[in-house]
């Protein structure tokens, strides 16, 4: 079974960013945000796309398959 692991959470404190800050950029509640950072939820493919472009990464370089 694959498990998405994600590089977010680096990412979010690279650029100072707070989980609500980086919710309200892509439209989402910050509990969101939470649940994707922890592995709990897998985003949307648009949702993964906003959040990079947020942080400025692609998508492969935040998010991976394992």
């Amino acid at each position: 079974m694959s498990e998405l692991i994600n590089h977010i959470k680096q990412h979010r404190a690279r650029l100072d960013l707070t989980q609500e800050a980086l919710a309200q950029k892509v439209g989402v509640r910050r509990q969101t945000i939470i649940s994707i950072e922890k592995g709990k939820y897998a985003p949307s493919a648009v949702l993964a796309f906003k959040i990079a472009r947020v942080l400025g990464m692609t998508v492969d370089e935040l998010f991976e398959l394992k």
